[in-house]
């Protein structure tokens, strides 16, 4: 067993009890199975760490050259052979006789991100995907501008084609997204998911 690995835990102290067929011994030094698992364990966390964390937000509009540039990505991913997008765009509603001209985005950011986590591994668990990409907008974002970019992709359209609505939805019932739409008159009315 290669101890030189474990050095990270040089500091720990712990006593392991070892069962040998001369009977039990208090040591030091872990057992060759507890090395097996911690190795195991660091070699998880190594990889874990790699990970790329799970980014929900963007500040203001979704650019369109971030888009173009997202799905120019996929052209080397081979064993995809279906992409879904969906972009959200802010309208001009007239509500009350006010012009809609943006709207300002708030969130529960580490509430949104729980969340999000959960309907992405919840999809992928329903349906055969490759991956999956959400950008929401945070702050305001004009009247025409892209507030959710959502891009999912599949070996096959159908799998895409539903997996990318049931994120859609999902995204507009339970994510804690807040939207103030703004008038020309700078007064706002809180935005309600329809």
């Amino acid at each position: 067993m290669n101890y030189g690995a474990l050095k990270g835990f040089a500091n720990l102290r712990i006593l392991f009890i070892s069962s040998y067929p001369e009977g039990l011994l208090l040591t030091a030094r872990p057992p060759p199975v507890f090395c097996q698992i911690l190795l195991t364990f660091v070699g998880i966390a190594k990889n874990m760490s790699k990970t790329k964390k799970q980014t929900l937000f963007v500040p203001g509009a979704v650019a369109p050259e971030f888009i173009a540039e997202s799905i120019a990505k996929h052209q080397s991913k081979t064993g995809i052979g279906a992409h879904d997008i969906f972009l959200g765009q802010v309208r001009a509603d007239v509500i009350e006789g006010k012009t809609v001209t943006g709207i300002e985005y708030t969130a529960y950011e580490e509430m949104a991100l729980e969340k999000i986590t959960a309907i992405r591994e919840e999809t992928f668990a329903k349906f055969e995907l490759s991956c999956m990409h959400i950008y929401h907008s945070l702050g305001e974002v004009p009247v025409g501008g892209i507030c959710l970019f959502v891009f999912v992709s599949a070996p096959h359209r159908q799998a895409a084609f539903e997996g990318l609505r049931e994120v859609v939805e999902r995204i507009k019932k339970e994510l804690p997204v807040f939207g103030r739409e703004l008038f020309e008159d700078r007064s706002y009315s809180w935005k309600v998911n329809r």
